[in-house]
């Protein structure tokens, strides 16, 4: 099925396999894990599920959070890599990966951003051990001995100290054991898919114990490279993890671990949606662009391999000390790098037109320190303090291919065939009678050449107090005080002559012989004279009309690396300052041992972000042109930049950062554990004011706030046993998103439009079935189908379909995500086991995004999903 415009298209399937779903009712964490190592065999019903997503050690079915839990069993037997794969379990999680292996985005309730940019925090916090990952791709590596998955869904500011305005995922991994251990697995699939993974633990001493555990993949493409005969979308990334556990005493213990991971892939594979009026100019170059029919052929031209390398690694260190009057403390001290390069085709065509590079790093130090307590009395309490400090560092740059010249001239009307023999055409005339040197428009090595850094200083305090009055009645009170401080320079040269033209301003410096060069002196003719000059300046030529008209300004299109403005300036100080007090109000009641309902009222906050890109502008406030002046600076009005003689050519408002986002959220839940059946529901309306949104718009990337976007919904999980052996579970989240307020989209007003990329419903459900024979051995059969509904993929392009109020073209993109995966395990009593696996069995097609094709009006790309995978293993415990 492919899901791709606007209609019912794949509905019929979704109607075949909803009916087969309702055989299979599950929580998308294989709920009923145990906080102990991961067995095989089915749980049995009178187990828990332990959380830490309060801090404490508590039941799910304590837990006054909605959060779903995937453990390390389900992670094995589902064949769960990494986070991405970890969506199909969760529904209320949706995690992409687009332009390269780092660039991902993890979204909770639709809430989610800073995939593409640095200086872009995501709004889910992600927690390894404790440790916040600042950036996504920090988060990225296969996933290896995991004890359980937490996804809290909504804000959780109050006690995860930054940044976590939507939810958290917070992972955790098996802590090392005093008595030795260990497994080791080799996995073989379609595509050449070599996965190995292991880990060993053991006492060193009577008080120390280790763990040691890694893991190795490869594959081939999924997606091929035609003309140069290269796979894309490859795996080729390693990791390792050390631990150790000191015990000093029965009282106190110390975790420390340092890790290491390593990306260096080919991705990601881009097709093409809609072949916009620009391909054929791209193909007489040899461009050989496709079309909509050969999207799911998953085959592609570029003209060189893209480059994608991640290193990451870090180290933490925790102590837990435990006091016999019932306090208890932690501390957790983090020191993390990343650093993140890749190289792509940026037209994603075979035409040598332009590629791009980044070289980015990200270091961080992160330290939290909390203080708990477990009285017999009726209150209790938590405080901690966090603090962060991250320093970012970026060099990128736009590079002109030996073809971008002959490209934009085929689109200003030049002649073919003296393009393509390399004689005079229109930029040569424009060079002429712009007075630049002839073959220099295009001609730069580069396009742009950036350098940006980022330093944020961040500390919170934070805690919660519990009051129980009666038994079983809990009342809970948190706050949490955060103080967030960025600074940020920004430098680029744009180096490409037309750029640095204003070509109204050029026009009137021709127009009067050169008696107008300045502002100051345009602004001193008479006000006649300058509007009389402005209406021949701003009128393009139509075809073979030279008077009355500006010849050059229809060239402005041309003119989409624009020079730069550098920040620190005697205007922009290059700085953000935030701080937000959130809070938390929640009662919470046991009905009985088995029931437990709960109500919230809580805040979250996310500090503003900064745009770390060659598309961040001074804001209006600082600098603003006349509309229709083709950013001209002679008729700018006043305004500080320009009154500091700091204005460049070309130069235009935008933004440099967005600020906060502040969440808020009602939520009633209601939990249930009974002989053979647990079930959580959560009811919601909530809301974000200022979320940062960073949209493409078909050059750049544009981070704005959106006024408000709000979503009411719910999501239900339940776990079945219905007998020995067999465990149903079924998850479902239903969503009503809203743009309240959003005034200022890069696709105009879309204030009471719904968000697109947020179905209205999304279903995780499983059946997992183990036959044990007498002798001990075990036949572990499981199944899990992932369903999201037909959905709108975005709220529209800005250069394919234009305003929303205006739209040029109405064709909306859509997705629908029918899901299958399953695999079976043998397991011998002697610890050998072997099975096979499968995902996205049915090989099901859907489009992740779509975008307008980079300086190709009215193109569309976008992304097709992974196909089906399927392999087999051998995993030895021992």
């Amino acid at each position: 099925m492919r899901s791709t415009l606007t209609g019912s298209a794949g509905s019929h399937r979704f109607t075949l396999l909803a009916g087969a779903a309702t055989i299979a009712f599950a929580m998308p964490g294989a709920a009923l894990a145990q906080d102990q190592e991961p067995e095989l065999e089915a749980p049995e019903s009178s187990n828990v599920i332990i959380v830490t997503a309060s801090k404490r050690e508590q039941t799910l079915q304590e837990t006054p959070i909605a959060v779903s839990v995937t453990s390390g069993e389900v992670i094995e037997q589902a064949q769960i890599r990494d986070v991405l794969d970890l969506q199909t379990v969760t529904p209320s999680l949706r995690v992409s990966q687009l332009q390269t292996s780092s660039a991902s985005t993890f979204i909770i309730r639709g809430f989610g951003n800073g995939d593409n940019n640095f200086g872009v925090e995501p709004s889910v916090g992600v927690f390894i051990d404790g440790v916040f990952r600042s950036r996504s791709a920090g988060a990225l590596s296969d996933l290896n001995n995991i004890q359980r998955i937490e996804v809290l869904n909504g804000p959780q500011s109050t006690l995860f100290g930054k940044n976590a305005s939507a939810g958290v995922i917070s992972i955790i991994t098996k802590e090392p054991q005093f008595e030795f251990g260990g497994s080791v697995e080799a996995n073989y699939g379609n595509f050449n898919n070599i996965f190995i993974r292991g880990d060993v633990t053991g006492p060193i001493s009577d008080n120390i114990a280790f763990s040691l555990d890694g893991t190795y993949q490869k594959r081939d493409g999924t997606a091929e490279i035609v003309n140069l005969g290269v796979d894309q979308n490859d795996r080729n990334r390693w990791s390792t993890r050390g631990q150790l556990l000191i015990e000093p005493s029965a009282d106190f213990r110390i975790r420390a671990i340092a890790d290491y991971s390593r990306i260096d892939e080919v991705c990601c594979q881009v097709g093409t949606v809609v072949r916009g009026p620009t391909a054929p100019a791209l193909d007489l170059l040899g461009g050989q662009t496709q079309d909509f029919s050969n999207f799911f052929n998953r085959t592609t031209n570029l003209n060189i391999v893209p480059e994608n390398e991640v290193d990451n690694y870090g180290g933490s260190i925790q102590m837990d000390y435990q006091m016999d009057n019932g306090l208890s403390f932690t501390s957790i001290t983090a020191y993390r790098e990343l650093d993140n390069f890749f190289r792509s085709d940026i037209d994603y065509t075979a035409a040598d037109i332009a590629n791009e590079q980044r070289d980015q790093g990200v270091k961080t130090f992160t330290q939290e320190f909390r203080v708990a307590s477990d009285f017999d009395g009726p209150i209790n309490f938590l405080l901690g303090g966090f603090y962060f400090d991250e320093t970012i560092t970026q060099q990128s740059r736009v590079e002109n291919g030996s073809q971008i010249r002959d490209f934009f001239e085929l689109l200003a009307g030049g002649n073919p065939a003296d393009i393509l023999t390399g004689q005079p055409s229109v930029f040569n005339a424009v060079e002429a009678g712009l007075g630049l040197q002839q073959e220099t428009i295009f001609r730069t090595a580069l396009l742009s050449d950036e350098n940006f850094r980022m330093e944020n200083e961040a500390w919170s305090i934070f805690g919660t107090i519990d009051f129980e009055p009666i038994d079983g009645l809990v009342f809970t009170v948190g706050g949490n005080y955060t103080d967030d401080r960025k600074n940020f320079a920004l430098s680029a040269n744009m180096p490409d002559p037309l750029a640095n033209v204003n070509l109204v301003d050029a026009f009137i410096t021709l127009a009067t012989a050169g008696a107008v060069t300045t502002r100051d002196q345009f602004q001193a003719l008479p006000a006649a004279n300058q509007a009389g000059l402005l209406a021949v300046a701003t009128t393009p030529c139509p075809p073979g009309v030279t008077t009355g008209c500006n010849p050059f300004v229809a060239l402005a299109p041309f003119q989409f690396q624009p020079p730069f403005l550098n920040v620190p300036n005697a205007i922009e100080d290059g700085r953000t300052n935030d701080d937000e007090f959130t809070y938390l109000l929640r009662a919470s009641y046991e009905i009985s041992p088995e029931l437990n309902v709960y109500f919230s009222y809580s805040t979250g906050f996310k500090a503003s972000s900064i745009n770390l890109s060659r598309d961040s502008r001074p804001l209006g406030t600082d600098f603003s042109v006349t509309p229709g002046t083709v950013n001209s600076t002679f008729a700018a009005p006043n305004s500080p930049i320009l009154d500091a003689g700091l204005a460049v050519p070309n130069l235009v408002a935008g933004t440099r950062f967005a600020g906060p986002e502040e969440t808020e959220v009602y939520e009633i839940g209601l939990k249930g554990q009974f002989d053979g059946v647990g079930f959580n529901l959560a009811v919601f309306d909530q809301a974000i004011d200022g979320f940062q949104s960073f949209a493409f718009t078909g050059t750049g990337f544009a981070l704005r706030n959106a006024g408000r976007q709000s979503v009411k919904g719910f999501e239900f999980d339940t776990t079945i046993q219905p007998t020995d052996g067999l465990v149903l579970t079924f998850a479902v989240t239903h969503l009503d998103p809203l743009f309240d307020d959003f005034t200022g989209s890069v696709v105009g007003d879309l204030s009471g439009v719904r968000p697109a990329g947020i179905p209205a419903w999304a279903i995780s459900t499983s059946a997992t079935h183990t036959h044990e024979w007498d002798n001990g051995t075990k036949l572990i059969t499981r199944i899990d189908y992932q369903h999201e509904s037909n959905v709108d993929i975005n709220n529209g392009l800005p250069t394919f379909n234009g305003p929303i109020n205006n739209r040029r073209n109405p064709e909306i993109f859509r997705r629908e995500i029918n899901n299958v995966n399953g695999a079976i395990t043998l397991a011998l009593n002697s610890g050998l086991e072997v099975g096979i696996w499968g995902r996205n069995l049915l090989d099901e097609e859907w489009i992740l995004t779509v975008f307008d094709g980079v300086a190709q009006q009215d193109t569309v790309s976008g992304y097709p999903n992974q196909p089906r995978t399927y392999g087999g293993l051998v995993r030895f415990r021992f």
